[in-house]
Order: structure tokens, then sequence, then C-alpha cells
């Protein structure tokens, strides 16, 4: 039985006497907030980007029956209530897991933030979240488009979103796709300040100086596409670079700990100090990928894989939104005259 497993059974079997039946009564969800046994938010979860429909259900659903307790989802999936039913179908105690989502960049004006995420909690089927994320720095104007709203600040929005905990609609914020410039801004102003933040790391693209900055002002870091190009969508980004599952170091190193090259991937991930969500709606992939936890490395290992950095950001919709992204960090889109402001 995978580490995970374990720990997650011992977990319930410990609380199952207390919770046989249904309550008599139904806690506030502050207290629901407070009662949870997930303090900190697990480094390992299940990502649900381009999970479609009942792939989406049956991956969060069998995810959950394996042990894992984290589940990272987003408006913009357009499956959170697909990643609902999982939740459901799992039969899990809703203290024992850890769920995060993101506002959308069509809600950023302060009067559609609460509405988005109570919108979120109705199609997860939740009363809170654990954490809940501004997905992009960038606002749009509300609608089915991309249109830039340039009168709606981020500082605007992280307003909107410190009344959400203030509210018990959520335990946690963060944020999410943000460049050192931008995640400044809202240090500089923040009552509640970020708890975490979600960007682009794996192998390929290590960002290794904006990770360790992280950690100096506390905030944890979650890790998206950790298995780098293998996504398919990436398919033609940086086409020079070998699919990372077929890169010859990592081959090499899966083979000294006689794992996959996923799984050793997945580990080094989670050894630098940040949390993977992988995204998988097999249920091979989504069982394999557990025994990531059960991986360690030294220290030069840790330092050879620091010089196979290929710098190679395979997410930047810089272009096609008009607005510059990830401007002081690796392998950002540089854009010509207004088109290249940061928001």
């Amino acid at each position: 039985m995978a580490l995970l497993q374990i720990i997650s059974a011992m977990a319930m079997a410990i609380a199952a006497p207390l919770f046989l039946g249904q309550p008599l009564f139904t806690l506030p969800v502050a207290a629901q907030a407070q009662w949870s046994r997930v303090h900190e938010i697990p480094g390992f979860g299940l990502g649900t980007w381009r999970s479609n429909g009942d792939q989406a259900a049956h991956a969060v659903e069998y995810a959950l029956s394996l042990g894992y307790d984290h589940i990272d989802a987003a408006h913009i999936y357009r499956n959170e209530d697909e990643t609902g039913k999982g939740i459901a179908d799992a039969n899990v105690d809703r203290r024992y897991i850890w769920v995060t989502s993101k506002l959308w960049n069509t809600d950023h004006q302060p009067d559609r933030v609460e509405p988005a995420i109570r919108q979120s909690l109705s199609d997860l089927g939740l009363d809170y979240l654990d954490l809940y994320l501004m997905h992009w720095p960038v606002a749009f104007v509300p609608g089915d488009g991309t249109e830039l709203d340039r009168e709606t600040s981020i500082v605007d929005t992280w307003r909107a979103m410190e009344d959400l905990v203030r509210a018990n609609l959520t335990r946690f914020i963060g944020i999410s796709n943000f460049s050192r410039r931008n995640l400044n801004v809202i240090l500089d102003i923040c009552d509640i300040c970020p708890y975490a933040h979600e960007f682009e790391l794996h192998p390929y693209l290590q960002q290794n100086d904006f990770v360790n900055f992280h950690k100096e002002v506390g905030i944890k870091v979650i890790a998206y596409s950790p298995l780098g190009n293998t996504n398919p969508i990436y398919n033609g980004r940086h086409g020079n670079l070998p699919p990372l599952l077929e890169d010859p170091f990592w081959k090499k190193l899966a083979d000294v700990k006689g794992a996959s090259v996923a799984q050793t991937v997945l580990a080094w991930g989670m050894r630098r100090g940040t949390v993977v969500i992988p995204k998988s709606v097999h249920e091979n992939h989504i069982y394999q990928n557990m025994f990531s936890l059960e991986i360690n490395f030294n220290v030069l290992e840790m330092y050879n894989i620091s010089q196979q950095d290929k710098r190679a950001r395979m997410n930047n919709p810089s272009e096609s939104w008009g607005v510059e992204l990830f401007a002081d960090l690796d392998d950002h889109t540089s854009l010509d005259g207004n088109k290249g402001q940061e928001l």
C-alpha cells in the first residue's frame, strides 16, 4: 500500500467512530473550516485541467478512494460540477480533503467576486473552499470574450477576495500565474496575504530564484504542469526539446530510483518544496503517480537536476490576450506598444 493510502486510512480509522451517522445539526461554515483536519496544503494532489465530463468525475472519485486528499479545480476548466460529483461519489469526510478553485478573469470586478466563488461552491457541492486563487493577474470585461478591463486592478480584485475569507467562503486565498512584480504589488497592500501561488514549474522551467523568493516571504508554491511538455496541449512548444518522459537524463535517473520517469519528476517537484498536482483521467496513472511520495534524492542529484533547466515556458497566453505576462521571469513574451503593458 502506498504511503498516502496508509496515512489516509489511519486518519479515517481514527475519526470513524465519531462520524458514523449524519450530524444532528449543520455546523456554520466557519466552524467546518476550523475543524478541517488538513491544516496545510498537501504536497501532492490531483489536477483537473482538461479533464472532461464523466472522466473528471471518475478520476476524482478514484483518486480520493486511493487516499488522495487534494483536488485542484477552477471555474474555467468547465468541469467543477463533475469534479463535485466525483467528490460526492467518493463519500469522503470533507474535513480530510483540500479543495482549491480559481477566480476567472471575467469575474475580477469586485462586485462579481463573491458570486463567482458561490457558483464554484455550488458546482462543487461544497460549503467552503480551502484555497481560492486569482487565476491570472488579468481582468477581462464580463462576458465570453477576452477584452481587457483596464479599469479593474489586481488590487481591486484582491480586496474583494479578502472579504471571501472574512465571509468564511474560503479558508485561504492566493494567486496564480503572477510575475514577481505583480506579486509584490499584492504583498505591499494585503491585509490577508497570499497563502499560495500556483504557476508553471517542471524540469524544463525550474525558476529556482522565483521559487526561493516565495520561501523567503512564506508563500506556498503549487506547480502546475509538473510533467512539462507531456500535456498534448503543449505540442509544438519548444519543439527542440524531447518529451520530458523521454529525456535521457531523466530516464537514467529514473532507472537509478527504480521508478518511472513521471514518478521521479513528481518526486523532485515535492523534494524541492513545491506542491505538485499532476492531471490524469487514467486510473493507472493516478495510482502510479502516488509512488512518487516514496522517492528521495541526495544533494548531488538535486544539483545535477538544477543543471537541466531549459527555461522553457509551455503556457503563455500573452499574445492572444494582448498583455505582457511573466515580464520579469524566464521565457516571457515581449509585446510592442500599448499591447505590451503589464497589468
